[in-house]
């Protein structure tokens, strides 16, 4: 044994096989800057363990931490036509639309969904705030009725996790249709006698604001979610004046009577499942009656980069 041996093949060795890091194991927190590793960032609901700011979550990452076990079944939506109006502007609507899908790798802003959380059967709705602003377009209008319709036949409530800038532009008039198309979904389970819950989380505005995110039974959110129609800019140069400091963020509608709840994500399933068992006039949830919460899948692993805000 010698130098040779025992340092010079050692290093050469560690050199030509050493294996490249992935760029995206880390992610830096928008609000305090604090670098956080992708798996105890999906641990914490892609919420930092530092100032609990609450990032960007899918809407497939969010059912598996609501739904039991992480089981939920996708209901389909009819696809509408795929470009009506063959708008272009900087680039052409339809090659807007397939670098969405290759971006989330889902079909359109919204994922329907139908599980059981606590044991009580829910049809569950997210928007993707990644796919094009979580644009209300046709297919999302189209989301909500079969969200809405399965509901129905299975007589369960509807949770619905809302996050858009707005009205799909590339669609036009036909984007705008929707807010009146969601209104009839929503009358649908009222007139069924089901709960309709909104969970309103970062951001939500514009014609999802003015629609089917505010005509829910219950109105929770997010900590810190911006939740308004018109941006705060537009307003101050509308009525000329100063807005209240925290204008239009969770809290702020809290205090105003517009909300009825401040919810963390990591407590939102428990949340959910009380409200909802009380709708349903359930049984309260017993300690030992509801399954164990299991750790994410490794598919959603796989993805650290749906972790990035």
């Amino acid at each position: 044994m010698n130098w040779i041996t025992n340092y010079v093949r050692p290093t050469i060795n560690s050199l030509f096989s050493r294996r490249e890091v992935p760029d995206n194991l880390w992610t830096k927190c928008d609000e305090c800057g604090t670098m956080l590793f992708h798996r105890e960032l999906a641990d914490a609901l892609n919420t930092c363990p530092n100032c609990d700011h609450h990032m960007h979550i899918s809407p497939r990452a969010r059912f598996n931490a609501l739904f039991d076990g992480g089981i939920f079944t996708e209901i389909s939506v009819e696809d509408p036509v795929s470009d009506p109006l063959t708008f272009r502007d900087q680039k052409k609507y339809i090659d807007r639309m397939r670098e969405a899908r290759k971006k989330t790798d889902e079909h359109d802003a919204m994922l329907v969904a139908e599980g059981e959380i606590g044991r009580l059967k829910i049809i569950a709705a997210g928007q993707d705030f990644k796919f094009m602003g979580g644009s209300m377009g046709m297919y999302v209008g189209n989301a909500i009725i079969a969200a809405a319709q399965t509901a129905v036949q299975r007589k369960c409530p509807l949770v619905l996790f809302s996050a858009a800038g707005g009205a799909r532009m590339q669609e036009g008039i036909l984007s705008l249709m929707q807010m009146p198309r969601t209104t009839v979904a929503v009358q649908m389970l009222k007139e069924a006698g089901l709960p309709y819950v909104v969970v309103l989380t970062h951001p939500t505005t514009g014609g999802v604001t003015a629609s089917y995110a505010m005509l829910g039974d219950i109105h929770i959110a997010e900590p810190n979610a911006l939740i308004g129609f018109a941006g705060s800019r537009v307003i101050e140069q509308t009525i000329g004046e100063k807005l209240p400091e925290g204008f239009q963020r969770a809290e702020y509608l809290l205090d105003h009577g517009m909300l009825d709840r401040v919810t963390h994500r990591t407590k939102m399933k428990s949340e959910l499942v009380s409200i909802l068992r009380m709708l349903m006039k359930a049984t309260p949830p017993i300690a030992g009656d509801l399954p164990a919460p299991v750790a994410e899948p490794e598919a959603e692993d796989s993805k650290p980069e749906e972790a990035k805000a």
